[in-house]
C-alpha cells in the first residue's frame, strides 16, 4: 500500500510562501482507468510507483529488490513564475536484499522538479530522478538505477490484468470514507536484466509486482503505522492484504485484494483481514524491533509469511524521515511454498508525523 509512505502526505519544502489548501480528495466512485492513470496526477498531495520482486542469478541464489518514486506536491504558492518554485518533490529509495552477503544494499535520492533533473510525467509512467527512472517502453516497464556501490537495469514486462484495490481502484485505508487512495497493482511481471554488486554485474530473471498509488488524505490521527504483504502467488493468483495499526497496536483498518488462479476477484472487508505477529527481530543501528514473521488470513487463504533475511531495514531519513521494515518474503500454506513477495511494516519506532 505503500506504498510504501504516508509520511509524504505532509512533506513539505520549508518556505516562507502562503500554502495551498486545494489537494482533490478521494472519492468512491471514481473509478481508476488505464492507461491514463499509470501517469503522475500531480494535484494530489502524495503519490508513488512501487516495484518489488524476487531475481535468481546463474547459480539460482536468490535476490530482493525494491525500486520506489515518490512525488509530493509541496505546499507552496503555484502563482510563482520563478523556475525554482515548482511545487513538485520527487524522491526515490531503492535496495537489494543479498542473503548470501548478509547484507541489504540501499541507497536514496531527493530533488525539486525541474530542470530536467526530476520529473513525472502525466498519461504514461515515466518517472525520473537524475540517471534513475522507472519507465514504459513498448509495453515493458523499464527500471534503471546506478547507485554508488550497486545498480539495476531490469525489463519488467506485464503477464497479467492489472488488479484494481478496492472498489475499482478506491481503496479506503480508515473508518471514514476521505482517508483513502487510489490505488493498483501490476502482479505477476516477468523481470530480467542486470545487477550490479561492487564491480560484479550478474545477468537476473525474477517476477515483480508494481504498486501505483495516489492520495491527498494522510492517515488518521488515530493510526500510527501499518503492515503490508503483495504476493505473486504459485497458482498465478495475486494477493495483496494490509492493516492500520493505532497507538495500542490495535487494528484500526484492514484490507485487501485477493485474485485466484482462473481470475475471480475478491475484494476482502476489515473483517476477513487478520496479520498474527510471530518470531521478531531487532536492528542492531536503530534499536526498533519488528515483527518479520507472520501468519495472514486473508480471505480464504492461510499463510506463514517468512522473511528472505532479518535484516531488510530501511533509512530514509534523509529524504522522507521514516525508518521501516521492507523486505522479500516467501509465503507457505500446509507447509508448502505458495508465493512470493515483500511485505512493509512502518511506524514500528517512532509513528509516522504529518507536518
Amino acid at each position: 500500500m505503500r506504498r510504501a509512505l504516508w509520511l509524504l502526505a505532509g512533506w513539505a519544502v520549508a518556505a516562507a510562501a502562503t500554502p495551498v489548501v486545494d489537494y482533490p480528495p478521494v472519492r468512491p466512485g471514481v473509478a481508476v482507468a488505464l492507461p491514463a492513470d499509470a501517469g503522475a496526477h500531480p494535484d494530489f498531495r502524495t503519490e508513488w510507483w512501487y516495484v518489488t520482486g524476487w531475481l535468481a542469478g546463474p547459480d539460482g541464489g536468490p535476490l530482493g529488490f525494491q525500486v520506489t518514486f515518490f512525488r509530493t506536491r509541496a505546499t507552496l504558492r503555484r502563482d510563482n513564475p520563478s523556475a525554482f518554485a515548482s511545487d513538485q518533490v520527487l524522491i526515490a529509495h531503492v535496495a537489494v536484499s543479498d542473503p548470501a552477503r548478509g547484507r541489504l544494499w540501499h541507497d536514496q535520492r531527493v530533488a525539486r522538479a525541474g530542470f530536467g533533473l526530476a520529473d513525472a510525467a502525466m498519461g504514461r509512467t515515466d518517472v525520473h530522478l537524475r540517471d534513475w527512472s522507472l519507465s514504459t517502453r513498448d509495453g515493458r516497464l523499464q527500471a534503471r538505477i546506478a547507485a554508488e556501490d550497486f545498480g539495476l537495469t531490469l525489463t519488467l514486462e506485464p503477464r497479467q490484468a492489472p488488479l484494481y484495490n478496492g472498489r475499482d481502484g478506491y481503496s479506503q485505508k480508515g473508518p471514514a470514507a476521505g482517508s483513502a487512495s487510489y490505488y493498483y497493482s501490476l502482479p505477476g511481471l516477468a523481470v530480467h536484466g542486470q545487477v550490479r554488486r561492487g564491480a560484479q554485474v550478474l545477468a537476473v530473471t525474477g517476477s515483480a509486482w508494481l504498486d501505483h498509488e495516489w492520495s491527498s488524505s494522510p492517515l488518521d490521527e488515530a493510526s500510527v503505522g501499518w503492515d503490508w504483504v503483495g504476493l505473486n502467488l504459485d497458482d498465478g493468483g495475486a494477493l495483496m492484504a494490509f492493516r492500520i495499526r493505532d497507538r495500542e497496536g490495535h487494528v484500526r483498518w484492514a484490507g485487501g485484494t485477493w485474485r485466484a488462479a482462473d481470475g475471480r476477484v475478491q475484494v476482502l472487508a476489515p473483517a476477513e483481514v487478520a496479520f498474527t505477529a510471530g518470531r521478531r527481530w531487532r536492528s542492531p543501528r536503530t534499536g526498533i524491533g519488528y515483527p518479520v514473521q507472520w501468519h495472514l488470513a486473508a480471505g480464504p487463504l492461510s499463510l506463514t509469511l517468512t522473511p528472505l533475511m532479518d535484516d531488510q531495514e530501511s533509512d530514509s531519513r534523509q529524504s522522507t524521515g521514516a525508518v521501516y521494515w521492507e523486505g522479500a518474503i516467501e509465503a507457505q500454506a500446509d507447509g508448502r511454498r505458495f508465493g512470493r513477495g515483500y511485505l512493509e511494516l512502518t511506524g514500528y519506532g517512532d509513528r509516522l508525523k504529518f507536518r
